[in-house]
């Protein structure tokens, strides 16, 4: 194992370290308990967003700490649900009196976790949703989860109900537009290597020189199937099949298109698995209508990638298109 740490035990702790001395002006980072939270949080009036889940995923959540994104987010260790108590203060730190939304991907730890800390604020007075994002299309159970896993599109539920709070939405809004989009979006993955938690010093699963798992889970959980490698127009095209038979998407529709890396692959290869993704969208009569090519929801070096894609109506255009200021999205502003 090769990595840029200190020590495998420190290494959450001093990441967040360098996070709030980068970006001083957006967020700050609190550790007792840990949590990062907006820099002019409270705000007063406005529906508070947090969000949060195991480290490893950069810049998901910590990153999308922001104006037009969360308000809070509370980073677990490598690969584990934050605590209650992180939860409940990240909720407390961000209440300006118009309740506060948890959006949490569907792992079994982060939503027992959330449940809590909601129990733990609703008890001295703060109003408190929860929405669960399960948009992963691979399988329908796994390690961690019942029912489908919470990934790519929970980044962008957050991008748009931190657009509509920004505009003072009040708390039912934002909610049934979580829920909205969440019931929208449809996620798959593929992982081209493992990745290594620092503190296990060892790739936390198996794959040969020449095989690829199809429906990958972002914590290296087991996927479809696994197969040999193939060229990127048919992989693109079988995790795309997967994805539009699912909602299902059909012609006409317009969609948010997200082509995500899971943290080792070059953005060369990125930006040619969108082309195959948007060539296949038009042959189907889909529009793209907004799209994002990056690495944004990470398995810490995993070699692979994920499509999200989120049908989209023109209110959630607009919200996506208001400005945002955070360390992992930026635009508008």
């Amino acid at each position: 194992m090769k990595k840029l740490i200190n020590d495998p035990d420190q290494v959450v702790r001093e990441s967040l370290v360098g996070l709030g001395l980068a970006h001083p002006e957006i967020l700050r980072v609190c550790f007792e308990p840990v949590y990062v939270v907006r820099a002019d949080a409270p705000r007063p009036g406005k529906v508070g967003l947090v969000s949060g889940g195991g480290s490893g995923h950069e810049p998901m959540h910590v990153g999308y700490v922001g104006r037009g994104m969360l308000d809070a987010a509370c980073p677990g260790q490598i690969f584990t649900s934050p605590t209650p108590e992180q939860i409940e203060a990240a909720t407390r730190a961000v209440d300006g009196g118009a309740g506060v939304l948890h959006i949490v991907k569907n792992y079994t730890g982060d939503i027992l976790n959330f449940e809590m800390a909601a129990e733990l604020c609703q008890a001295q007075g703060i109003a408190v949703r929860a929405v669960v994002i399960n948009d992963d299309v691979a399988v329908e159970d796994s390690l961690y989860t019942a029912g489908r896993r919470g990934v790519g599109a929970t980044v962008i539920a957050e991008r748009l109900c931190g657009a509509a709070a920004e505009r003072g939405w009040d708390l039912d809004r934002v909610e049934a537009l979580c829920r909205r989009a969440s019931a929208a979006a449809r996620s798959m993955g593929i992982a081209l290597t493992p990745c290594t938690v620092p503190a296990a010093g060892k790739p936390n699963f198996e794959l040969g020189p020449d095989e690829i798992e199809f429906g990958i889970g972002i914590h290296g959980e087991p996927g479809r199937e696994r197969t040999r490698w193939r060229p990127a127009r048919e992989i693109v095209a079988r995790m795309a099949e997967a994805i539009l038979a699912d909602l299902p998407f059909e012609r006409g529709d317009r969609v948010i298109a997200m082509v995500n890396g899971m943290g080792g692959t070059p953005l060369m290869e990125l930006y040619l698995v969108y082309g195959e993704l948007q060539t296949l969208l038009a042959a189907r009569g889909i529009a793209v209508a907004r799209r994002l090519v990056g690495n944004y929801i990470t398995s810490l070096e995993m070699a692979g990638c994920s499509i999200t894609l989120v049908r989209a109506d023109e209110e959630m255009l607009s919200l996506w298109d208001d400005p945002v200021v955070t360390p992992g999205l930026r635009w508008g502003a």
